[in-house]
């Protein structure tokens, strides 16, 4: 069965579609779709969404794409791919989700286009292939292209370039949409010859689209093989004994689609030109080439691109490629081969921004080195030993002599009050403390970011600085919310029995003097023994006590002192850590996230990113 096309009506007046064209002489080949649509509701070629965006048709938008014959509705099987090219597809998903806003939009933009070109293959007939026949001029891939069909479908001769637009032929029915996908308009859509279809029942599921000249003078045919390449699901590339070496041909497609190698053929045409064995000469310089493009051969079974030769002009080695084409296409995998091969090609692209060859994140070290640095900005240490200075004042306060305390009291008048001494209150020390501040900031970030690739280090040198903005002024609050607190050190048990003592030693000092001026004015019988004894003990006594307690006060004001110094550590520490090291922490975990997808991108295990 020959394809309902405007050119070949004339070819097979029997059919009833050329009778009802005949009736209607007045549609010319300019509207010939249109009219065909029109004229058949069910036709398997009617036009999709990307094919009426590429005539512009703004009438054709409004009609709805149906996948059906004379007979009734075709079911199309929409292609279901294997689980582990699903998982390394999800991952995809995953990594660019977690990178859109670390990375450059332009890094993601092929992984983005590959999980929108899968994603809308997979919705599409998984019982066909599409295959493009590529080359360049006179390669003779359009009389290749006839010879499968066996028919005159795509415009041959000596004219260049001759293929000026894509045309398709499919196999079976069920295929309008993947047609669709590529752009090609109804009137560009053809259907091999009845006699060779049914000669050729494998190649069933078979849509086969000839491409313009890849090395085409016209910069459109250029820019429509590109686009199409990029949609297909295997290409056969044609080359002749006179260009089969092109460096554009091995530069700009085949050394690129290098891994795409199981999803490509490379037919040697016109062999008919070449004396004795130099065909086989040819061909091994060609495979020669394209292993030096990197292109895994599929020799002896292995998978890879398949090499042949052929003349499409003699049909010698035509059955060759037919076969091979028939195996290609009953195994149904060449779609899923090619959106791995994708995905692959995305994620070696990607291997900078996620890769890394060594250990990476914040060490317990450098997490304490960092709050270390806060804690002697803020003065942790000299608060501690304020708040134990504090507390042996006390202690000797309370258990001093009365008359030192008298003495210390005159000397505390004599002196102008200052009031509390602040612990950071002249300003080179502020300036100091802001910069030990800003340089515990730089070197956590430094030490977080090493190793990793540029745009997360990026990001956690950004989230260290975003967390050091107005992280002294904190830290300043915090060193008076919980440097001293207010009031006095708290008292031991102790503290009273040595007030009494102390207190008893000075009772002691007064009954004795005062015996002693009784004795002294008569008032009481001369005895100096007694009242010499308890000045004596009272005096002696004293200073004594107040020695005692100094020694025992040591221990607690120590403690003290070290609680306070805890204290505004740990308030340093909180504060650094939710506002430097946790942003930052964050930025790690979510490149370790991101790696471990890339690792399932690359299809091996989790982790495996950081190869």
């Amino acid at each position: 069965m020959t394809a309902v096309t405007d050119q070949d009506h004339t070819e097979h007046p029997e059919r009833p579609e050329h009778r009802k064209n005949d009736e209607h002489p007045a549609h010319d080949a300019s509207d010939g779709s249109e009219t065909a649509m029109r004229r058949d509701s069910g036709s398997p070629w009617d036009d999709g969404l990307i094919a009426r965006r590429v005539n512009g048709s703004a009438e054709e938008e409004q009609r709805a794409v149906t996948e059906s014959r004379a007979s009734g509705p075709q079911t199309v099987t929409p292609l279901a791919y294997d689980p582990h090219l699903g998982s390394r597809l999800d991952a995809l998903r995953e990594l660019v989700g977690l990178s859109r806003a670390r990375l450059d939009h332009r890094t993601l933009a092929q992984a983005g286009r590959v999980l929108d070109e899968s994603a809308a293959r997979r919705r599409l007939s998984g019982q066909h292939t599409v295959v493009a026949i590529a080359g360049a001029t006179g390669s003779g891939k359009s009389q290749l292209f006839n010879t499968l069909a066996g028919v005159p479908i795509s415009e041959t001769g000596v004219r260049r370039p001759t293929t000026a637009a894509p045309i398709a032929c499919s196999w079976s029915d069920g295929a309008a949409s993947l047609i669709e996908r590529l752009g090609i308009p109804p009137r560009l859509r053809r259907r091999p010859l009845q006699a060779t279809a049914d000669a050729d029942e494998r190649l069933r599921g078979l849509v086969l689209v000839d491409l313009p000249d890849h090395d085409s003078a016209a910069v459109q045919h250029r820019e429509q093989v590109d686009r199409v390449l990029g949609l297909v699901d295997a290409v056969i590339w044609v080359v002749d004994p006179e260009k089969y070496a092109d460096a554009m041909l091995h530069e700009r497609y085949l050394r690129p689609m290098a891994a795409h190698a199981e999803v490509m053929f490379v037919v040697l045409n016109q062999i008919d030109r070449l004396p004795g064995e130099a065909a086989e000469q040819v061909l091994d310089d060609l495979r020669r080439l394209l292993d030096e493009d990197g292109i895994v051969l599929g020799e002896y079974g292995e998978p890879g691109t398949g090499v042949l030769a052929l003349s499409a002009l003699t049909g010698d080695g035509v059955g060759e490629l037919r076969e091979a084409l028939g195996r290609f296409v009953a195994e149904r995998g060449a779609p899923a081969r090619r959106i791995s091969a994708d995905v692959d090609i995305a994620a070696a692209r990607l291997w900078p921004v996620y890769a890394t060859r060594r250990r990476t994140g914040l060490s317990e070290e450098a997490r304490e080195e960092f709050s270390d640095r806060l804690a002697d900005a803020v003065g942790a240490t000299a608060a501690g030993e304020a708040a134990e200075r504090a507390w042996l004042r006390n202690a000797n306060r309370a258990c001093g002599t009365p008359w030192l305390r008298l003495w210390r009291w005159c000397q505390e008048r004599s002196e102008p009050s200052t009031g509390r001494v602040s612990l950071r209150g002249q300003p080179d020390e502020e300036v100091t403390a802001r910069q030990r501040v800003e340089q515990a900031v730089r070197t956590v970030a430094d030490r977080a970011s090493a190793g990793l690739p540029a745009p997360w280090a990026q990001a956690v040198r950004e989230a260290a600085a975003r967390g050091s903005q107005g992280l002294p002024e904190a830290l300043d609050e915090l060193a008076v919310r919980a440097g001293l607190p207010p009031g006095r050190p708290p008292r031991p048990g102790w503290w009273p029995l040595a007030v009494l003592v102390q207190a008893s030693m000075t009772i002691l000092q007064f009954v004795g003097g005062l015996w002693l001026l009784g004795q002294i004015i008569g008032v009481m019988a001369p005895n100096l023994g007694v009242p010499v004894l308890l000045m004596v003990i009272g005096i002696v006594g004293g200073p004594l006590v107040e020695w005692s307690c100094r020694m025992a006060a040591r221990g607690p004001a120590r403690r003290y002192g070290l609680e306070a110094e805890r204290r505004l550590r740990e308030a340093a520490s909180g504060c650094g850590r939710a506002r430097v090291l946790d942003p930052v922490a964050s930025e790690l975990l979510r490149y370790r996230e991101v790696r471990e997808q890339y690792g399932r991108v690359v299809g091996v295990g989790a982790g495996a990113g950081g190869r």
